[in-house]
């Protein structure tokens, strides 16, 4: 097992923990970084038959210059990381900044921290977004129809993100922090190689222990856009507004960083991870369908069958 050791930041979060199931299934020692002491609790208390695989460090301010070093020691060594840790819970910002400085200096911090400390690791996977790749600014409509790829970066400026709304705050906060990544690599030219995934909407279950003690407002905010706009509503509302209209399974998305970790040709590639497009009347269907009791008065019924999606729309 010892050339199967990953440093795992966010290890508690939404996708943190579907990861830590993942790796855990494929053979893994994890290090999982968390902020606090009651959170790498929970994480051993859900993985009761693996602590031989896990340990838990904790980074209070991952931000701060030198923050990951102490976590990065380890025997044997580790070979690789993987890096998602985030701010992206809307209700607890109160600066755009918030969004910004975590992700930015979170991600400098970190690969700076691995080029000093820890010379054994090969990759690096950074969790992105398609927030980094989608130009808000034009029509989510276009004929020609727009198709985005790797290739593409949101437009906005530090500035606009200081000075925009929330959601501006985070899709700058992606780009910036993910480019800082690609520049580091160019500049500093280290021993290890960067993937970065870009997932759009990560819907999907919790794990069954997480979900048992799971509060409203810890929804992850993919999944709480669902509770609001089609679970905790009416059914002769009009249809919610989606984010973006593509998606990932969180499992899918989990999976998706493994097999980073495992396959040498993505090394240095930066990845669009997307299931398929999906519109929200096709998510009112399902939620209807499902929980026919449950949502009947709860859930917009829309047009049923019949996509809000328009001609033109974006794909990816």
């Amino acid at each position: 097992m010892s050339d199967k050791r990953v440093l795992l930041t966010g290890a508690n979060g939404f996708l943190g923990l579907h990861l830590v199931s993942q790796l855990l299934e494929a053979g893994y020692y994890i290090r999982c970084v968390v902020r606090s002491s009651d959170k790498g609790a929970s994480i051993l208390h859900d993985f009761p038959d693996h602590h031989s695989q896990l340990d838990i460090a904790i980074v209070p301010d991952i931000t701060l210059s030198g923050a990951f070093d102490q976590a990065l020691r380890s025997t044997p060594p580790f070979t690789s990381v993987i890096h998602q840790a985030s701010p992206f819970f809307f209700a607890s910002i109160t600066s755009n900044s918030q969004f910004l400085d975590p992700a930015i200096k979170g991600t400098t911090s970190l690969l700076h921290s691995i080029k000093a400390h820890a010379p054994s690791i090969k990759r690096v996977i950074y969790t992105s977004s398609c927030a980094a790749i989608v130009d808000r600014s034009v029509p989510d409509v276009q004929v020609p129809q727009k198709t985005y790829s790797e290739e593409d970066w949101n437009p906005m400026s530090y500035d606009e993100a200081l000075k925009g709304d929330k959601g501006a705050a985070y899709r700058a906060g992606k780009k910036f922090a993910e480019l800082a990544a690609w520049d580091f690599i160019k500049s500093e030219n280290p021993k290890f190689d960067l993937v970065s995934l870009n997932p759009p909407m990560i819907f999907g279950p919790y794990l069954p222990l997480t979900f048992e003690r799971l509060r409203l407002e810890e929804l992850n905010e993919s999944n709480k856009r669902v509770y609001n706009g089609y679970i905790n509503t009416k059914k002769d509302e009009a249809l919610p507004h989606n984010a973006l209209n593509v998606y990932i399974d969180v499992r899918d998305l989990a999976e998706a960083h493994v097999k980073a970790l495992e396959v040498p040709e993505v090394g240095g590639e930066r990845i669009i991870v997307s299931a398929r497009e999906i519109s929200a009347q096709r998510i009112c269907d399902i939620l209807r369908e499902r929980f026919v009791e449950e949502l009947a008065e709860r859930t917009p019924v829309g047009r049923p069958g019949i996509s809000d999606i328009e001609k033109g729309s974006y794909c990816k």
